[in-house]
C-alpha cells in the first residue's frame, strides 16, 4: 500500500524485491519457478534466466524426497507457514527456509545458514570439550586427593602403632585408623601361643559398633576352615571376595548365632590380609563393605597390603620391645631384695620403672642388719637406662652391701671403699648412693640415731612426728665411680619415735620442665600432707601424687618408721 491508501504499482513491487539482499522465489502450482529473484538465483549457483519457467523437481532433483518436498507440498496444500533448516548436499549449503503460501503461489526465502552454524558448532563443541576436560581434572584431582588420604593413613598407623609397646592398644589404635577409608567395619585378629583372639574391632557408624563386638565374640571358634581368615591364616596369603552372599557365609559359619549376627552387619564384600612380619605370621587383617559401599576398589587393596604390612612390622617389634622391658624389669626387681623388719624400725620399699622412654634403668635400695643389730640403709642411681645399667646396678648393689656387712663401719667410710673397689676391678661406671645407719640400741626418749652419708646422691626427709619435714643436710661427696682421694664425711640426727625417714632416688621429684628446688618443695608438700597414714599408704601416695603424670625415670624409694617399744 502507498500512503495514500492505494496499491503499491506492480513495477515497484518488482524493484523492491529485485533489489532484496535475502534470496526470494515463487512457484506455481506446476511446481515451476514463476519468478526467483538476483539473490536467488546466485545463491542457487544459476541465472534468473536459467530457472523461471523451468520445475523446481527437474532442475534440482536432489530436493525430492527430503525436507524441502515434504514442507513445500505441505505449506501448499494446508496453506500453514512453514520454517525450518535443511542441508542441500550438491551446493554444501545448509539453508535456513521460510514458505508461505499466497494467491501467486508458493513464496520461499531462504538463507546460507552454513558459516553461522559451524560456528555455533564449534563453539558447541568446544565448551562440551572443556566440561569433559573439567571433569577429567576434577576426576583427577578426587584421585590424587584420595591418594593423598591414603598416603596420611599409613602415616597415621606407622605412628599410632609405633608409639606403645602395649600389642592390644596398637591393635585397637590399628582397627580404628581404618575405616572408613578402607571399609565400612574391620576386625584384627591375633595369634599368640597358637590361640586366636579377635582384639581390634571397629566400625564407620557408631551405632553398629555393638553388633561388630557381637559377631566378633562368635567369629574365633565358628569360623569354618573354609573361611576368610583361616584360610588366609593357613596360607599366609589375602583372600578377597567381592561378591559376598548369604549362600556363600552359610559355608563359611558353623554356627546359627555367629550366622545371625554376621548377617545382622550385612556384608556384601570381605578381604582379608595375614600380618606377617619377618617371616612369622601372627595375625590377620579383615575388612568388610556393606551393600551401600559394594566392592573394594583397586586403590583400597593395595593400601590395605601396605596398611597389614606396616601394622604387622609395628606389632611384632612392640612385641619384641614389651618382651625384653619384661625381662629386664624382672632382672631389676630379681636384684632388689625384700628390706629387713629390725625390731621398733618399720621398713616399706617402692620402686616404679619409667613410663616415658626406656623403662628400665639403675636405681636400687637395700636394707639388711649388720653382725652387732644396726641396721644399714642403702639407696643409688647407676647413670643410664639399659640393661648395662641394671646389671651394673646389681653389682655396685653387692660390693656396698658386702663392705658395709664385713667393716661395719661409717657411712662415709664405706662409700669411700666402695669409690676405691670401683675404680680397682675396672667396673665402668658411674652412681650415686646414699648410705645410712641406723642404731640398734633406743635412747632414753625411746628413739635411734641415723648416720649417714651421701656420694652425690639427693638427701634424705624426715618426717617428724607432730608432722613437719625436715631436709637433712650433710657434705655432699662426689659419685661412686670417680675414684676421689678425699675424706668423705658423714651427717648425724636422732630419729624420734614416729618420726619417718624417707630416702629416694631424684625420679621422684625430678622434671625436665622445673628446676629441682620446685620438685623438692613439691614432695615436702606431699609428705606432709600424708604424715598420718600408715608407712605403706605414705609410699603409695607419694608416688601416687608425684607420678600422676607417669615417671620420666625410673624411682626407687626407701621408708624407715620409727615405732617406740615392740611393733
Amino acid at each position: 500500500m502507498t500512503v495514500t491508501g492505494a496499491p503499491a504499482p506492480a513495477d515497484l513491487l518488482v524493484r523492491a524485491v529485485q533489489g532484496m539482499a535475502r534470496p526470494l522465489f515463487v512457484l506455481d502450482d506446476a511446481w515451476r519457478f514463476s519468478y526467483i529473484n538476483p539473490s536467488g538465483a546466485a545463491l542457487l549457483g544459476r541465472t534468473v534466466a536459467e530457472l523461471v519457467g523451468r520445475v523446481v523437481w527437474e532442475e534440482f532433483p536432489e530436493a525430492r524426497g527430503g525436507d524441502f518436498e515434504r514442507h513445500y507440498r505441505h505449506v501448499a496444500e494446508t496453506g500453514e507457514p512453514a520454517g525450518f533448516e535443511a542441508w542441500f548436499a550438491p551446493l554444501g549449503v545448509l539453508f535456513q527456509v521460510d514458505a508461505f503460501r499466497t494467491d501467486g503461489g508458493l513464496v520461499v526465502t531462504y538463507d546460507d545458514v552454513t558459516a553461522r552454524r559451524r560456528a555455533e558448532q564449534a563453539r558447541e563443541e568446544a565448551a562440551a570439550a572443556r566440561e569433559v576436560e573439567a571433569a577429567h581434572a576434577a576426576e583427577a584431582a578426587a584421585e590424587a586427593a584420595l591418594a593423598g588420604r591414603h598416603l596420611m593413613l599409613l602415616g597415621d598407623i606407622s605412628q599410632a602403632m609405633t608409639s606403645t609397646l602395649d600389642v592390644e592398644e596398637a591393635v585397637h589404635r590399628f582397627a580404628d585408623r581404618v575405616v572408613p577409608t578402607l571399609a565400612d567395619w574391620c576386625l584384627v585378629s591375633v595369634v599368640e601361643d597358637g590361640v586366636r583372639r579377635d582384639i581390634g574391632r571397629a566400625h564407620s557408624d557408631p551405632a553398629r559398633q555393638a553388633a561388630v563386638d557381637r559377631y566378633a565374640d562368635l567369629r574365633v571358634r565358628t569360623n569354618r576352615p573354609n573361611a576368610p581368615v583361616p584360610t588366609s591364616l593357613c596360607d599366609g596369603t589375602p583372600v578377597v571376595i567381592q561378591q559376598l552372599t548369604d549362600e556363600v557365609m552359610t559355608t563359611m559359619v558353623g554356627d546359627a548365632r555367629a550366622l545371625e549376627a554376621v548377617r545382622a552387619l550385612q556384608p556384601s564384600a570381605v578381604a582379608v590380609y595375614p600380618l606377617i612380619a619377618r617371616e612369622e605370621l601372627f595375625g590377620a587383617l579383615t575388612l568388610v563393605n556393606g551393600p551401600d559401599r559394594g566392592p573394594f576398589t583397586d586403590l583400597e587393596l593395595s593400601t590395605a597390603a601396605v596398611a597389614s604390612f606396616r601394622a604387622a612390622l609395628a606389632l611384632d617389634n612392640a612385641r619384641l620391645a614389651g618382651a625384653q622391658v619384661r625381662v629386664a624389669e624382672r632382672l631389676q626387681r630379681s636384684l632388689l631384695s625384700e628390706p629387713v623388719q629390725p625390731d621398733q624400725l618399720e621398713i616399706a620399699v617402692r620402686y616404679r620403672p619409667a613410663t616415658k622412654g626406656i623403662a628400665i634403668g639403675g636405681d636400687w635400695y637395700d636394707a639388711f642388719q649388720q653382725p652387732d643389730g644396726d641396721t644399714v640403709l642403702v639407696i643409688g642411681d647407676v647413670v643410664g637406662h639399659d640393661l648395662e645399667a641394671a646389671a651394673t646396678m646389681g653389682q655396685l648393689k653387692t660390693t656396698v652391701r658386702a663392705i658395709a656387712y664385713d667393716r661395719q663401719e661409717r657411712p662415709a667410710q664405706v662409700l669411700g671403699r666402695a669409690d676405691r673397689a670401683v675404680a680397682g676391678l675396672g667396673v665402668a661406671t658411674l652412681a650415686t648412693a646414699l648410705v645410712g645407719r641406723v642404731g640398734s640400741a633406743a635412747d632414753r626418749a625411746g628413739g635411734r640415731r641415723l648416720r649417714w652419708a651421701t656420694a652425690g646422691h639427693p638427701v634424705p626427709m624426715l618426717l617428724q612426728p607432730d608432722g613437719t619435714v625436715v631436709e637433712l643436710d650433710a657434705p655432699v661427696g662426689p659419685p661412686l665411680g670417680t675414684d676421689w682421694p678425699g675424706e668423705r664425711a658423714d651427717g648425724v640426727v636422732d630419729l624420734l619415735p614416729g618420726s619417718t625417714l624417707l630416702l629416694f632416688t631424684d625420679g621422684l621429684f625430678e622434671r625436665r620442665t622445673e628446676d629441682l628446688d620446685t620438685g623438692r618443695a613439691r614432695l615436702r608438700a606431699a609428705v606432709a600432707a600424708l604424715a598420718g597414714e600408715p608407712l605403706p599408704d605414705l609410699c603409695d601416695g607419694l608416688l601416687a601424687e608425684l607420678l600422676a603424670q607417669g615417671a620420666e625415670d625410673d624411682v626407687a624409694l626407701l621408708a624407715v618408721r620409727v615405732h617406740p617399744g615392740g611393733r
